[in-house]
Protein backbone atom coordinates (compact mmCIF):
# COMPACT_ATOMS: atom_id res chain seq x y z
CA UNK A 1 0.00 0.00 0.00
CA UNK A 2 1.49 3.40 -1.10
CA UNK A 3 -0.50 5.20 1.88
CA UNK A 4 2.13 8.60 3.55
CA UNK A 5 0.43 7.90 7.07
CA UNK A 6 0.99 3.87 7.17
CA UNK A 7 4.50 4.72 5.97
CA UNK A 8 4.86 7.10 8.99
CA UNK A 9 3.59 4.23 11.32
CA UNK A 10 6.02 2.05 9.73
CA UNK A 11 8.83 4.50 10.58
CA UNK A 12 9.67 4.82 6.92
CA UNK A 13 9.22 8.43 6.71
CA UNK A 14 9.99 10.69 9.54
CA UNK A 15 7.89 12.71 11.87
CA UNK A 16 7.23 14.91 14.57
CA UNK A 17 5.62 12.44 17.15
CA UNK A 18 4.41 13.65 20.30
CA UNK A 19 2.20 11.05 21.26
CA UNK A 20 1.71 7.62 20.38
CA UNK A 21 -0.02 4.04 21.64
CA UNK A 22 -0.85 1.18 20.41
CA UNK A 23 -3.88 2.22 18.58
CA UNK A 24 -2.76 6.30 17.17
CA UNK A 25 -0.14 8.10 16.82
CA UNK A 26 -0.23 12.01 16.72
CA UNK A 27 2.45 14.24 14.67
CA UNK A 28 3.04 17.66 13.87
CA UNK A 29 1.31 18.55 10.40
CA UNK A 30 4.46 19.68 7.87
CA UNK A 31 2.33 22.06 6.38
CA UNK A 32 0.24 23.83 9.17
CA UNK A 33 -2.36 26.21 8.98
CA UNK A 34 -1.40 27.14 12.00
CA UNK A 35 1.63 26.57 15.17
CA UNK A 36 0.67 23.05 16.78
CA UNK A 37 -1.22 22.06 14.08
CA UNK A 38 -1.44 18.40 14.79
CA UNK A 39 -2.71 15.25 12.65
CA UNK A 40 -4.29 12.23 15.23
CA UNK A 41 -4.21 8.77 13.26
CA UNK A 42 -5.19 5.51 13.66
CA UNK A 43 -2.28 3.11 13.29
CA UNK A 44 -4.85 0.48 11.29
CA UNK A 45 -5.80 1.73 7.89
CA UNK A 46 -9.23 3.17 7.39
CA UNK A 47 -9.60 5.03 4.44
CA UNK A 48 -12.50 7.65 6.62
CA UNK A 49 -15.58 7.75 8.73
CA UNK A 50 -17.27 5.57 6.63
CA UNK A 51 -14.70 2.44 7.44
CA UNK A 52 -12.96 3.11 10.63
CA UNK A 53 -13.50 0.51 13.37
CA UNK A 54 -15.44 1.69 16.73
CA UNK A 55 -12.73 1.05 18.71
CA UNK A 56 -10.44 3.35 16.75
CA UNK A 57 -12.60 5.90 16.50
CA UNK A 58 -13.30 5.97 20.47
CA UNK A 59 -9.40 5.92 20.96
CA UNK A 60 -8.68 8.96 18.53
CA UNK A 61 -11.38 10.80 20.51
CA UNK A 62 -10.10 10.03 23.78
CA UNK A 63 -6.78 10.74 22.61
CA UNK A 64 -7.98 14.04 20.99
CA UNK A 65 -8.73 15.26 24.37
CA UNK A 66 -5.08 14.22 25.79
CA UNK A 67 -3.94 16.47 22.75
CA UNK A 68 -5.83 19.64 22.91
CA UNK A 69 -5.09 19.36 26.61
CA UNK A 70 -1.25 19.80 25.73
CA UNK A 71 -1.26 22.32 23.06
CA UNK A 72 -3.23 24.25 25.67
CA UNK A 73 -1.05 23.85 28.09
CA UNK A 74 2.62 24.50 25.70
CA UNK A 75 1.66 27.27 23.10
CA UNK A 76 -1.35 28.85 24.71
CA UNK A 77 -3.64 29.26 22.02
CA UNK A 78 -6.74 31.03 21.72
CA UNK A 79 -8.82 28.20 20.93
CA UNK A 80 -8.65 24.69 19.13
CA UNK A 81 -10.65 23.09 16.45
CA UNK A 82 -10.94 19.82 15.63
CA UNK A 83 -11.47 18.58 12.14
CA UNK A 84 -12.34 15.36 9.91
CA UNK A 85 -12.53 15.35 6.22
CA UNK A 86 -13.60 12.81 3.81
CA UNK A 87 -13.66 11.75 0.11
CA UNK A 88 -12.96 14.26 -2.14
CA UNK A 89 -11.66 17.04 0.75
CA UNK A 90 -8.98 14.44 2.02
CA UNK A 91 -5.85 14.98 1.12
CA UNK A 92 -4.69 11.51 2.52
CA UNK A 93 -6.44 8.63 2.04
CA UNK A 94 -6.24 7.04 5.70
CA UNK A 95 -8.43 8.61 8.17
CA UNK A 96 -7.12 11.35 10.47
CA UNK A 97 -8.27 14.08 12.78
CA UNK A 98 -7.06 17.76 12.76
CA UNK A 99 -6.03 19.45 15.63
CA UNK A 100 -5.62 22.92 14.95
CA UNK A 101 -5.03 25.80 17.76
CA UNK A 102 -6.46 29.24 16.58
CA UNK A 103 -4.29 32.70 17.57
CA UNK A 104 -5.88 35.68 17.94
CA UNK A 105 -2.56 37.25 16.80
CA UNK A 106 -1.30 35.51 14.22
CA UNK A 107 2.07 32.85 15.01
CA UNK A 108 4.12 30.98 12.42
CA UNK A 109 7.22 29.42 13.72
CA UNK A 110 9.56 26.47 12.25
CA UNK A 111 7.61 23.19 12.63
CA UNK A 112 10.81 21.87 14.59
CA UNK A 113 10.46 24.83 17.33
CA UNK A 114 7.20 24.00 18.02
CA UNK A 115 7.88 20.53 18.57
CA UNK A 116 10.76 21.23 20.90
CA UNK A 117 7.93 23.60 22.85
CA UNK A 118 5.80 20.57 23.15
CA UNK A 119 8.17 18.11 24.00
CA UNK A 120 10.53 19.21 26.34
CA UNK A 121 9.17 19.00 30.16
Amino acid sequence: MDCLFCKINNNEIPSYTIYEDEFVRCFLDINPISDGHTLIIPKKHFTDINDIDLKYLCKIQEVSKRIVKLLNDKLKPDGIKLVQNNGVLQEVKHYHLHVIPHYNKNKKNKVEDIYKIIVKN
